[in-house]
């Protein structure tokens, strides 16, 4: 019978925040695959866990992934665990979740910390529809595509980012997004735990006063839907209402279904346009 692969939470900065189902699985596997053997060890050491360890990390996922669905297939269980957070989520175990799918193992989460929805919780913003990016692309075109991406995004957002790298991230996000409300979330769950709700260019000057210290969250509000009806809105400003009542009567509209589209892109009733037109003696 195969085994199954366990993908447990561990603390991002509170080694209290670690649950008891997590520990009980990571006495009980057979194998622990870790990002960073040196980093876990300390975790395993302070709840006395003595399961063997293994190294499972971006520079050797794939192969190492191969081994462990081996394993796996054998019939030994192993817990995937990060060196902060939740496994899977923007680290290397994407990929042995993915095979253990196509090698039909079983594959069980283990819930716990993640920095990205702790951060949400406590920014102050919308939290109903968010999208997380991780971090932003290293490669200059994919992190202009991504940013150009995210001018439109109505959705609360979410990005990772290192200290040495905040003040640059903040830069290029204030010059694609605007000045958008944001709240900068750094030492998430540790003593000096910090959460900036301030503006982009606020927390830009701020930054550059004081040098950030610790991982940091961005989290930063979506772009107002009204402010995206009011752009579309303006844009058909630039032609009169005759020529958008013949731009869709073109395309197949009879009159009344052409006089009602254009009062919806325009914001405007279709009184109001029956009115230019009848002015215009269009």
């Amino acid at each position: 019978m195969a085994g199954r692969l366990y993908l447990c939470a561990t603390p991002i900065g509170n080694l209290e925040d670690i649950t008891f189902r997590v520990l009980d699985t990571l006495k009980k596997v057979d194998l622990i695959a870790a990002e960073d053997t040196r980093h876990s060890i300390k975790l395993l050491n302070h709840f006395q866990i003595k399961t063997p360890m293994t190294s499972y990390h971006e520079y050797n996922k794939v192969d190492k992934a191969r081994y462990l669905v081996g394993q796996m297939i054998k019939g030994q269980d192993i817990a995937l665990i990060t060196d902060a957070g939740t496994p899977g989520i923007s680290d290397p175990g994407e990929e042995l979740v993915r095979q253990c799918w196509e090698a039909k193992i079983k594959v069980t989460s283990l819930p716990g910390p993640t920095a990205c929805i702790t951060a949400l919780a406590m920014a102050g913003l919308g939290t109903r529809r968010f999208c997380f990016e991780a971090f932003l692309p290293f490669d200059k075109k994919e992190r202009q595509w991504v940013l150009d991406e995210l001018k439109e995004e109505t959705r609360t957002i979410i990005l990772y980012e290192a200290p040495h790298h905040l003040i640059k991230t903040l830069e290029e996000l204030l010059e694609a997004l605007g000045d958008r409300r944001a709240t900068i979330c750094r030492e998430l769950t540790k003593q000096h735990e910090e959460a900036f709700r301030t503006t982009l260019s606020e927390a830009l000057d701020h930054y550059k006063r004081e040098v950030p210290r610790g991982e940091c969250v961005v989290v930063i509000e979506g772009r107002a839907r009204e402010e995206i009806v009011r752009e579309q809105q303006r844009s058909w400003e630039e032609i009169s209402v005759g020529a958008h009542m013949e731009k869709y009567e073109k395309e197949g509209m009879d009159r009344k279904g052409a006089m009602k589209a254009v009062a919806r892109d325009r914001g405007i009733s279709k009184r109001e346009v029956y009115q230019i037109l009848l002015e215009k003696g269009e």
